[in-house]
């Protein structure tokens, strides 16, 4: 299958390189760009001599007549206005922006302070949350890949949402994330000086992914309440946790909680339940498609804490996006994914 990506030259296109240049089944056919025309080495010098690719102008009806996938690598805001170039065409569409996701348009102008795309395209994308919703990707033609955060966040979470023991308004969401999170384009809050030894809270209450996982908690319990969210930046450069605490209803043993969760994701391949005991850390799935999670029930309070660790650039974007393509074209959903993390 012939593929192209739109938007190289930020962190998540280029993670989306290194998966399809060794996919056995999807196939580069071309690299797209509103930035110099250039061959993507230039870009990222690491590609020299292994993908010889130049960057084109976007071209939607030429990608759409040669291509049979487009994965969108812009930003919110540029997404969702280039998919509308697609709207009319048979061409498969994975966007990994924000644009697509929220369902409601006037809660995507609050938290994006955008104007949003049209609601026939976003009624037309699958939310693609690969362990979630596999049946609908499997039929779907447009994917609106989730975000980084609440890819960490919803898998952590889901299990126990679902099983309604737990009091809807105790969700609190505690994320740190890499800096390669805030993507390519310099600022002075992403600086070495800036973050070298540093750990700070951002965006308080105002994350633009809040609507997006108070969103899918909603499909799966409809008495959940708003959470709370907080995101902070770590000094490293790519990796994502979050340390989600729920308050149960009900007198429940860790043994439980543990079958819970291992019966929700036994047949899922990129998710890891450890061990009681064990908690996950950002640097063991590093460059992994897996997202791995660790539980803690403290019977004193009856609050249940879970820890979720993903690669914000694999399975928190690019690695998803694969994930869902392969679902989306009836192929083994570990394809071009099932690599062992990079460690140390």
């Amino acid at each position: 299958m012939k593929v192209s990506v739109i938007g190289t030259t930020g962190y998540g296109g280029v993670e989306l390189l290194r998966i399809l240049h060794t996919h056995p089944i999807f196939d580069i056919q071309s690299l797209h760009t509103t930035r110099n025309e250039v061959p993507i080495w230039t870009e990222y010098p690491h590609l020299f001599n292994i993908i010889d690719k130049t960057l084109e102008g976007i071209n939607p009806q030429k990608i759409a007549e040669e291509c049979d996938m487009v994965f969108l690598a812009t930003p919110s805001g540029v997404s969702g206005k280039l998919a509308e170039e697609f709207l009319d065409t048979d061409i498969q569409v994975i966007d990994l922006s924000g644009d697509l996701r929220l369902t409601n348009v006037d809660e995507y102008r609050k938290w994006y302070k955008k104007e949003p795309a049209s609601k026939a395209i976003i009624d037309k994308a699958v939310y693609g949350l690969s362990e979630w919703n596999k049946e609908k990707i499997q039929q779907a033609k447009w994917i609106s890949n989730p975000g980084c955060y609440p890819t960490a966040a919803l898998l952590g979470l889901a299990p126990i949402i679902q099983s309604n023991n737990i009091d809807p308004r105790s969700i609190i969401i505690d994320a740190k994330s890499g800096i390669s999170g805030a993507g390519r384009s310099p600022s002075h809050g992403t600086m070495l000086a800036e973050m070298n030894e540093n750990f700070k809270l951002y965006k308080v209450n105002e994350h633009q992914h809040t609507p997006e996982i108070e969103q899918q908690l909603l499909a799966w319990n409809d008495t959940i309440k708003p959470i709370t969210f907080s995101t902070h930046l770590l000094p490293i450069t790519r990796g994502i946790m979050t340390t989600c605490y729920v308050q149960l209803l009900n007198d429940t043993d860790e043994n439980e909680i543990y079958e819970l969760y291992m019966n929700a994701y036994k047949d899922k391949p990129f998710v890891r339940v450890r061990p009681k005991g064990v908690l996950p850390s950002v640097k063991e799935v590093a460059s992994s498609n897996y997202c791995d999670i660790g539980l803690s029930l403290d019977q004193r309070t009856g609050r249940l804490t879970i820890v979720s660790v993903i690669d914000n650039l694999m399975k928190g974007a690019a690695g998803q996006a694969v994930q869902n393509a392969n679902l989306m074209n009836g192929i083994d959903e570990k394809t071009g994914l099932d690599f062992v993390p990079l460690y140390p």
